[in-house]
């Protein structure tokens, strides 16, 4: 893989792995001339955080590498995620806010066994059970894994070859931790009758990859035009058999950045999406997404948090406000002839509220006055965003629902300025 001219960003535990690593690409940046940097992440967990974050900050000091640490707090992620994955949710979220080109971790051969053993006993699927890839397009970046077909034994003996200091987490001698049982336990208890059940593993690993590629590429053929965004047309699902029809509702999730629901919760989407009659509220729930259907399409939506319906947000020219019920940032961008009229909007106080029931405008100068439930049906408005949206008023007056319509009477003329909300 070129590297010339990239940056290269390493996650830096302090553990034995990524100092070996460290150690590697530090040797290796000034032949293959590419920048090199670390970021550690103090997670706050063990009592010995500060000094792992010091000892990383001093190993890289003397390499003459640039080394950050971000603070993460698990604790608002701890009782719904647990202890493992709210670190792995956090960890995911401080390299995603750094500016490099490829994310270097550390996982090697027996990380990857363990890993795919975790998976087997989870009842992973295909895609499950193929471990972490060696590369991986994320976003703007990639992350590699360079030690993936390394194990632990030639890792310690290049750290003892090169007189490597590392750190020891106590954690990773807590058994009540899946991947440690597995780890002392179990693979050390594999090995004693299969030598090299590590690398066989990892080899299984690997088929269950390729196995992952080729359903993939069958479930984009059966996809194609299928597929819109965060929508899949719910026809091309009713005409497949079953397997080929789970098969491409994964790949959907998965293209659009979704976890794998349990077996039953995938079997009881595909069932509501395809069997449901046409009126009825489909809405299946796994994790902190749904699938809803509507107007013969399954949309794939975060799960939103419940909201106050008697919030009332003032605007008070602000390019930007959030919108809670939604989770997003509305925009309020300026222009010349389109959109809201500012002079009308600059009449009253202006607010940002919910749907209460009964609210109607005219959404044309030529049209009819219409309710706002007739007019999120004309405009094929799902229905779960209807109570959600915002109102904007000026005043008691109705001037646009964002996104959907905007009151005759507040409509901009050509020669005025204007307020765009999105």
């Amino acid at each position: 893989m070129p590297c010339a001219g990239k940056h290269i960003l390493l996650g830096l535990s302090g553990g034995i792995d990524s100092v070996v690593l460290l150690h590697l690409l530090a040797t290796l940046a000034p032949r293959l001339e590419f920048q090199l940097s670390a970021l550690h992440v103090h997670h706050g967990i063990s009592p010995h955080a500060d000094d792992w974050a010091q000892f990383c900050l001093d190993l890289c000091a003397g390499y003459n590498i640039v080394c950050k640490v971000a603070h993460v707090d698990i604790q608002p992620l701890r009782e719904r995620l647990g202890i493992e994955a709210a670190a792995r949710q956090l960890r995911h979220a401080a390299f995603a806010a750094q500016d490099c080109a490829f994310i270097a971790l550390a996982h090697h051969a027996d990380d990857q066994a363990e890993t795919l053993l975790l998976q087997l006993l989870r009842g992973a699927g295909v895609r499950g059970a193929s471990g972490m890839p060696a590369a991986r397009q994320q976003g703007s970046r990639i992350v590699i894994r360079p030690l993936l077909n390394v194990s632990r034994a030639e890792l310690l003996g290049y750290a003892q070859h090169h007189a490597l200091h590392w750190v020891e987490d106590e954690s990773n001698r807590d058994e009540s931790y899946p991947r440690n049982f597995v780890r002392h336990r179990v693979l050390g208890l594999l090995q004693e009758k299969f030598p090299a059940c590590r690398e066989t593993l990892a080899r299984s690993a690997q088929h269950f990859a390729e196995a992952a590629e080729l359903l993939d590429e069958l479930a984009a053929r059966d996809a194609v035009d299928a597929i819109d965004r965060e929508t899949l047309a719910v026809d091309a699902l009713s005409r497949l058999s079953v397997s080929r029809a789970k098969n491409m509702l994964r790949y959907f999730l998965h293209q659009c950045g979704a976890p794998m629901p349990q077996d039953k919760q995938l079997e009881q989407m595909l069932r509501q999406l395809c069997s449901a009659r046409t009126d009825a509220a489909v809405c299946v729930q796994f994790g902190n997404w749904q699938v809803r259907r509507f107007q013969g399409r399954g949309h794939l939506l975060p799960l939103l948090p419940s909201f106050d319906p008697a919030l009332c947000l003032p605007w008070q020219e602000e390019e930007a406000l959030f919108w809670s019920p939604l989770q997003k940032e509305l925009r309020f961008s300026r222009h010349q002839g389109e959109g809201i009229s500012l002079r009308k909007l600059q009449s009253a106080r202006v607010t940002l509220r919910l749907r209460c029931g009964g609210e109607s405008l005219r959404p044309h100068p030529h049209a009819a006055r219409r309710t706002l439930k007739h007019l999120f049906q004309e405009l094929h408005v799902p229905p779960w965003q209807r109570e959600r949206l915002p109102l904007l008023y000026c005043g008691e007056k109705l001037v646009c629902v964002v996104g959907v319509a905007i009151a005759a009477e507040f409509q901009a003329h050509a020669d005025e300025q204007s307020v765009m909300v999105a």
